[in-house]
């Protein structure tokens, strides 16, 4: 019997539409646009004022990490053993993702992601779901439909922030809403974001206020908040103790507020060395600057439950000063130098905040302590493979280290007098009303039940 007189059984099905690697082309897509996202979210915050987008933002990017994560495993299963993620034909599509970061403005860097990349990325992963296979492409649809959840969720958040910048900062509405609209008519010219290969387009003209970007050297704040540059006494006076009962637990609850320098320090490593690491720092730098957000949160829920209305709480920016115009290795060597400097102290808090039966200010201490023994791995880890890779610019861990209690030390010696009366006033505007709320004695206080 000849080939011609061959039969076979049909094998035309819905099922079918994605073969193996055209299933891992368009999960790599996905994978990249996330990845630039991911890059210039954590790049932005030192540029955002608004305290609320400023500590969103890294859980939106964490949740991002999470979604690349996936995509990017799945690419590699379906490629083994194939373990590159080459960009390809994807690149005019990537390089409009990738001109996110050089928005004009922290109004107009907010208003793309809601209305032209976080859609983008919905649309897709709706698309992709709508018609995969639940038997072969079973593994990610899990990661794909959470994510498609997630950026519905952070879409309309975002929308509300960009109505309240535009509130705080009406005049750069016009200049961010013409930034988007360029930016959504790059992303057409490309193709979209589909389960198509994008296309190449004609050389881009110049997208309207773009500004290369530049990480944000003096970090923008709420104003909303009471802004100073040392956020407790103590940290300029050493005859200012930094105390037990009210005063410890206010103290705790201004240093957890005032890792904001935290949040802003991780997106800007992550930013820097994105490029010169692998994958797995990205995820650990992300996962790092969002906890390093709650943190900040925990901080300023204590103080709000406790009375303060935010113009009564400090807001500091030395420790992020004292890296001004430094390498990004030094910003690197001051959140693992300080992770590593007060894990000790957690435990101790900790265990007096329970005799003072606050539990409010021991638990966010306890997990304080949890998240902060995960970074003093990350910090080291990563320092140690950026050693590796560059000895001529990188110092070891002790040098580094050395550097930055050096740069804190000269920022607290240059400290001015009006700068330690004025945080002097406010400890003890906080401390005095804090005594009026009336609580108790240890010992006199309730036993829970």
């Amino acid at each position: 019997m000849t080939d011609n007189h061959i039969r076979y059984l049909p094998g035309e099905h819905s099922r079918a539409r994605f073969l193996r690697l055209d299933a891992a082309t368009i999960l790599k897509r996905f994978y990249l646009c996330e990845r630039s996202l991911i890059i210039s979210q954590s790049a932005w915050l030192a540029g955002i004022a608004a305290l609320e987008t400023k500590m969103t933002l890294p859980r939106f990017t964490w949740q991002d990490t999470l979604t690349a994560h996936a995509l990017r495993e799945r690419v590699f299963e379906l490629r083994y053993p194939r373990r590159m993620l080459e960009i390809g034909e994807d690149a005019p599509l990537v390089e409009v993702f990738d001109e996110s970061i050089n928005a004009p403005s922290a109004q107009a860097f907010i208003l793309a992601l809601a209305q032209v990349f976080k859609p983008a990325l919905l649309s897709a992963y709706r698309s992709y779901v709508s018609c995969a296979d639940d038997l072969s492409d079973g593994p990610i649809l899990r990661a794909l439909k959470l994510a498609i959840e997630e950026k519905e969720t952070q879409i309309a958040w975002l929308e509300g922030q960009v109505e309240a910048m535009a509130g705080s900062e009406p005049g750069q509405r016009q200049e961010a809403e013409r930034w988007a609209s360029a930016l959504q008519e790059r992303l057409e010219q490309v193709g979209g974001l589909t389960l198509e290969a994008p296309h190449t387009a004609p050389s881009p003209r110049n997208l309207p206020g773009r500004r290369p970007f530049k990480l944000a050297e003096v970090p923008a704040r709420d104003p909303r908040f009471h802004l100073c540059h040392f956020y407790w006494p103590d940290i300029v006076d050493p005859n200012f103790a930094y105390g037990e009962g009210i005063n410890l637990q206010l103290r705790s609850g201004v240093s957890h507020l005032n890792e904001v320098w935290a949040v802003e320090t991780g997106g800007a490593i992550l930013h820097a060395f994105a490029d010169d690491l692998n994958w797995d720092y990205i995820y650990d730098a992300a996962r790092w600057t969002y906890d390093e957000s709650r943190h900040v949160l925990m901080g300023y829920e204590r103080l709000r439950a406790w009375g303060f209305a935010l113009d009564e709480m400090p807001l500091g920016s030395y420790i992020y000063d004292s890296a001004a115009g430094q390498e990004p290795i030094v910003r690197l060597g001051m959140l693992h130098y300080f992770e590593t400097k007060n894990i000790g102290n957690k435990v101790k808090r900790a265990e007096a905040f329970a005799q003072y039966q606050d539990r409010m200010s021991q638990h966010d201490m306890e997990f304080d302590w949890a998240d902060e023994t995960i970074h003093a791995a990350y910090g080291k880890r990563w320092h140690t493979a950026l050693h590796e890779k560059f000895p001529d610019r990188i110092p070891d861990m002790d040098g580094l280290h050395r550097r930055c209690d050096e740069l804190v030390a000269e920022e607290i010696a240059a400290a001015t007098d009006a700068e330690r009366a004025e945080i002097r006033q406010v400890a003890n505007a906080m401390i005095a009303k804090a005594g009026e709320v009336g609580l108790r004695e240890p010992s006199q206080a309730a036993q829970p039940n």
